[in-house]
């Protein structure tokens, strides 16, 4: 009984490890598709919900702008791998610790989805494959995102999920599930496809389930039409420059 059950656990170490290779293949050859090396020593601008963003990176350094009017006057925000500053009307101000650290994750997380699947090979990414699913169609690649908390951010606790075309590797839809304000869902399916700058973009269009369900069980609802459309992601005024 010894030697069959060795065997099983040899027969599943070696899926285990197969499915994992091609996870990495999978995410590698979307990262490629999507823009590659060209999300390095770039510098790229959009607008999105009326504010101006920017996202730099060169030499292993980042830089990441938010630009708006609030009452009148101008204010900057700028996150680095130093940290975060703010100016209002060109004048620096102090920030408390705490909003610092909200409005570095806002504006993370703007171009955090903005220039996916840039960012899916990082250090504190995990990745899972969770087989192949038909949607509309066509066949995907399921794939869950998980983070450390070592490197993986205040919401290293967010899961996420992509559905990516076996055809031609891109992302077709995401959902992920998050924690602040109350926690919840989210399920995005992708639009108006263009490439700036040699960097594919996409816009969304966002729903949210209409009773609970798992983050592994969305893609059904979506194909039986029980998600609610919540709004539309549109990125807008896109510029890449090669730095």
């Amino acid at each position: 009984m010894k030697g069959i059950f060795y065997i099983f656990l040899c027969v599943a170490l070696v899926r285990c490890n197969s499915s994992q290779e091609n996870v990495q293949q999978v995410i590698d050859q979307t990262i490629l598709i999507a823009g590659g090396a060209n999300y390095d020593n770039t510098e790229v601008e959009f607008e999105f919900r009326d504010r101006e963003y920017g996202y730099k990176k060169q030499n292993g350094q980042f830089e990441f702008v938010r630009l708006f009017k609030d009452s009148a006057k101008v204010v900057h925000d700028i996150f680095t791998n130093q940290g975060f500053t703010r100016e209002i009307d060109g004048i620096p101000v102090d920030v408390v610790d705490s909003m610092a650290r909200k409005y570095s994750n806002s504006i993370n997380s703007v171009i955090y989805f903005a220039l996916l699947p840039n960012g899916l090979n990082d250090p504190a990414v995990n990745k899972t494959y969770l087989g192949k699913k038909e949607i509309k169609g066509k066949a995907y690649h399921k794939i869950m995102i998980t983070f450390d908390q070592a490197g993986g951010g205040d919401d290293f606790e967010d899961v996420f999920i992509y559905w990516i075309n076996t055809m031609d590797q891109k992302i077709d839809y995401l959902a992920y599930e998050f924690h602040v304000d109350g926690g919840g869902i989210r399920f995005r399916e992708a639009y108006n496809e263009r490439y700036v700058g040699d960097i594919r973009f996409v816009d969304h269009i966002n729903y949210k389930p209409s009773s609970e369900l798992s983050l592994e069980s969305v893609d059904d609802a979506y194909i039986k039409g029980e998600l609610e459309e919540l709004s539309k992601i549109e990125l807008k005024k896109i510029k890449v420059n090669k730095l």
